[in-house]
């Protein structure tokens, strides 16, 4: 194995933590190893400056980096592209680690482990030794930010529910809706009121429930106003989507915002394996099994995929996929079926992003004026 570059350039691996970031630098024959505080900017571009002149890498010469994607987000990339530098956001659970015996781990080892990868990715051409996360731009980044703070705050009202729910089923209150609950009236099994640290803790738990429900509401709202007046090419999108009977608010934005709005898809195939929905065949000699969906990408994306098939059923039944369901699973049980909605989502998400690129309207498919009701 040859190196394909002979111009000398600077290698850069970054193991980032809460506290402390591990840089390890490298030309292909020597390293260098430097350790600076977590989101100093300057000692960052100090220590690149630095790892210059200890490795002898001329001003001009190129630096090429990386790190793990993880909750530092994407602003670091950003950082470093500004300041010339070719970073690369690496997704984690496609580093390969040694299976034959215990495995330690440190910053030190973890960053050591990096450059090898990354000089291995640049100087020796091996592109598939990890799998390369693809940054968003600022403001498509932004734009999927109230999908998943909505996400988030539904399931937060589902946990202030429940959470009232059990409080009153402990003192044998039952049959009284959670979010309407008058404190004032509500007796215990005995008929008694209830205890004063239990209905000072139903009230604050109410408070939270109305916060949430009133940040809810305004996030919606946002959301209607988007759609109805489109402001970027991810809100026609989403508008489009919209307009397929069956597909509704909710679907329609979280694919228009996480996938289609700024996404570039070659094939079918790039589609489906991004929302995690291809499958994982284990074959090896005799042994031939399908381990199910890979479920890599986008969580959003792939849940939403497979409620948009069970409602693309009922509101699609004369579309060629609906009737591609119903030959192959629905003479089947229940397991079967749920096996076949999954390949079901992976064909709907293809067709949409046919649709939604190409102006493919599915096979079969109708569309809608009015947003039809209790869709996903």
């Amino acid at each position: 194995m040859t190196a394909q570059h002979s111009s000398p350039v600077l290698y850069m691996a970054m193991e980032l933590s809460n506290s402390k970031w591990r840089l390890r630098f490298g030309n292909g024959a020597a390293v260098h190893d430097k350790t600076v505080e977590a989101g100093d900017q300057k000692g960052l571009v100090g220590a690149i400056a630095r790892a210059r002149t200890r490795l002898k890498v001329a001003k001009e010469a190129p630096v090429r980096s990386c790190y793990e994607a993880g909750r530092d987000g994407f602003w670091l990339h950003r950082f470093l592209q500004k300041h010339g530098v070719e970073n690369l956001v690496v997704d984690p659970a496609s580093i390969e680690v040694n299976r034959r015996q215990r495995r330690a781990k440190t910053d030190r080892l973890d960053a050591k482990k990096l450059l090898l990868m990354l000089l291995r990715y640049h100087l020796y051409g091996e592109k598939t030794v990890w799998k390369i996360c693809r940054v968003p731009e600022a403001a498509n980044e932004d734009e999927r930010r109230p999908g998943r703070e909505l996400d988030r705050l539904t399931r937060e009202r589902t946990g202030h529910l429940n959470r009232i729910r059990s409080l009153l089923v402990t003192q044998g209150v039952s049959g009284v809706k959670p979010g309407q609950v008058d404190l004032e009236t509500v007796k215990e099994w005995d008929g008694k009121p209830l205890p004063p640290a239990l209905a000072a803790e139903l009230a604050r738990e109410q408070q939270r429930l109305r916060l949430v429900g009133e940040q809810i509401r305004q996030i919606e709202a946002g959301k209607k106003q988007r759609l109805a007046e489109p402001q970027t090419a991810s809100d026609h999108k989403a508008g489009k989507l919209l307009q397929l009977r069956g597909v509704g608010p909710v679907s329609s934005w979280m694919l228009a915002k996480e996938l289609f709005g700024w996404r570039q898809f070659q094939n079918r195939r790039e589609v489906g394996a991004v929302a995690g929905l291809t499958a994982t065949p284990y074959d090896s000699g005799d042994s031939k099994r399908n381990q199910g969906i890979s479920k890599s990408g986008s969580p959003w994306v792939r849940s939403v995929c497979v409620e948009l098939a069970w409602s693309w059923l009922r509101f699609q039944p004369h579309s060629e996929l609906s009737k591609w369901f119903a030959q192959r699973f629905g003479g089947g049980g229940k397991r079967l079926r749920r096996i076949g909605i999954v390949a079901l989502a992976r064909k709907l998400l293809v067709a949409l992003w046919k649709y939604v690129e190409q102006d493919q309207l599915p096979a079969g498919a109708v569309l809608s004026d009015d947003i039809v009701p209790k869709t996903c």
